[in-house]
Formats: structure tokens, C-alpha cells, sequence
């Protein structure tokens, strides 16, 4: 007795309508994606999407390249935002990632509290991965241009501002205490030595004391002592210089007229 065909209900049917399991590839052959559904690879910081070779640099394809992660900070007061860029990367495209995630990071990475512990971390991370591309060759057999390396990070300017404002933080309180020292000199006033001689002695006052030679017609008194120095006061016939302002350690001074002139 002959099986009846299966029914597949009303309507007409393509006649090369879809297998059931689809094609099979012959052996050795891997399976491939689709035209136009094939996966995207990650594009580097800051360029678009490029295509990736096998075993090469993610950027241009070329070789020798280094699998590194080269990683970024953003502060946002209170948020904040994590970057990363996985190799494999050549030696220029992963010095021209590094040296950009890392100046972008100065610059960006501080704004936020937790971002200022975060920030120098991040930075220090880097350094392995710079130091993995410093150690490869020059790139060779890329498939697309390679990135350009560009100035070394230190000579860009949002590390030229970082170092300013560190060297300003480091130098703050040694230069605040040495203001605060100078403000807060309250030595006696300055005024003639003993055993000079000065002219100008009208006004009688320390600071206003000019030195002469002893031996210039100028020369109008000699400076012989501070007064009440030992217990003993000026000697008659002498003026007594006071000083602008009496503070601690300030004296006035005997001043013996010379060449026998008498300015009493």
C-alpha cells in the first residue's frame, strides 16, 4: 500500500524553496560569516573602525606587534567613565594610543573625588604598555597607514599644564613659610655701627643717621656707644639718637661731636 504525500495545506510552493539543515562546506573548509554580517573589530581611541589583520597590529596590520592595554580616566564630579583599547598594536599605533589616552587622562581625569586616587593609577598602568612598544621593531608590511606617534607626552600641553600646576603645589608651603619668616622679621631697626661716624644728626634718629668717613669734612659725630651699654649713660657735651620705633633689642645712641664742632 503506497504512503500518502505529506500535506503542506493550500496554496503554491518554489519549487527550490530552503533545505532543511541548510549547505553543508566541504572538509577543511571553516564556516565563514556572511556577506555583510561578519564581525566589526573595536576601533582604536579616537579613529574609526579599520579592518584587522590576523596576528598583526589591530590599527594598520602590521608587524611585530605587541598585546597591550593601553586605558584612560574621564572625572565627571560625581560620575565617572573607565576607557580601555586592547592590542594588538604596532609600535607607532600603540605610542600614538598611549601618548593620546594618556594626555587626554591629565587633563580629564582629575574632576571628581574619587578621580584624583584613579587618575595617577591610570597613568602608571600605562607605562607598561609604553614600555611593551618601545621594544618592538619598526612596523613593517601594514596594510593601512600607520598612526603617527606624534610628540612625546611630556611636550604636549595638557602635560605642560599638569607639570606647571605640580611644580606650583610642590613649591606652596616652602614659599609660604619663607614669606611668613620675612613678615615676621621684627629685629631692631637698622642703624649706624658703633665707632662710625655720621652727619645728619639734626633729626636725631637712628635710621636717619647717615655714615661719613671719619676723617671727611662731613663727618659731624661718632657713634661712641648704646646708651645705658654697661650702666654707663652718653658723656656730657653728646646727643642721643633714639630709633623710629622701640621694639625689643632697639637702643638709642650716643653721638660724640668730632673735628670740635658742637652740634648740641
Amino acid at each position: 500500500m503506497a504512503t500518502p504525500p505529506p500535506q503542506h495545506g493550500a496554496g503554491p510552493y518554489h519549487p527550490y524553496g530552503p533545505q532543511q539543515g541548510g549547505p553543508h562546506l566541504p572538509y577543511g573548509v571553516p564556516p565563514q560569516a556572511p556577506y555583510g554580517h561578519g564581525p566589526v573589530p573595536q576601533a582604536p581611541y579616537g579613529h574609526g573602525p579599520v579592518p584587522q589583520a590576523p596576528y598583526g597590529c589591530r590599527v594598520c596590520g602590521a608587524q611585530p606587534a605587541a598585546q597591550a592595554t593601553v586605558r584612560g580616566h574621564q572625572g565627571m564630579l560625581v560620575l565617572m567613565r573607565f576607557l580601555r583599547q586592547e592590542g594588538p598594536f604596532c609600535r607607532d599605533c600603540g605610542l600614538a594610543t598611549y601618548r593620546k589616552m594618556s594626555a587626554d587622562t591629565l587633563w580629564q581625569g582629575w574632576w571628581g573625588p574619587l578621580s584624583v586616587f584613579i587618575t595617577p593609577v591610570t597613568l602608571l598602568m600605562n607605562l607598561g604598555a609604553r614600555s611593551r612598544f618601545l621594544r618592538l621593531a619598526p612596523p613593517a608590511g601594514a596594510i593601512l597607514p600607520s598612526l603617527s606617534p606624534g610628540r612625546p607626552l611630556w611636550r604636549r600641553p595638557p602635560a605642560l599644564v599638569f607639570l606647571t600646576a605640580a611644580v606650583l603645589i610642590a613649591l606652596a608651603p616652602p614659599l609660604l613659610v619663607l614669606l611668613g619668616l620675612t613678615a615676621g622679621d621684627d629685629g631692631p631697626p637698622a642703624g649706624p655701627a658703633i665707632g662710625t661716624c655720621v652727619r645728619d644728626a639734626d633729626q636725631l634718629r637712628n635710621e636717619k643717621l647717615i655714615p661719613e668717613p671719619c676723617g671727611s669734612p662731613l663727618a659731624a659725630y661718632l657713634v661712641t656707644k648704646e646708651r645705658g651699654t654697661g650702666g654707663a649713660d652718653c658723656a656730657d657735651g653728646d646727643l642721643i639718637s633714639v630709633p623710629d620705633e622701640w621694639v625689643e633689642g632697639a637702643h638709642s645712641l650716643c653721638l660724640t661731636p668730632v673735628h670740635g664742632r658742637n652740634r648740641a
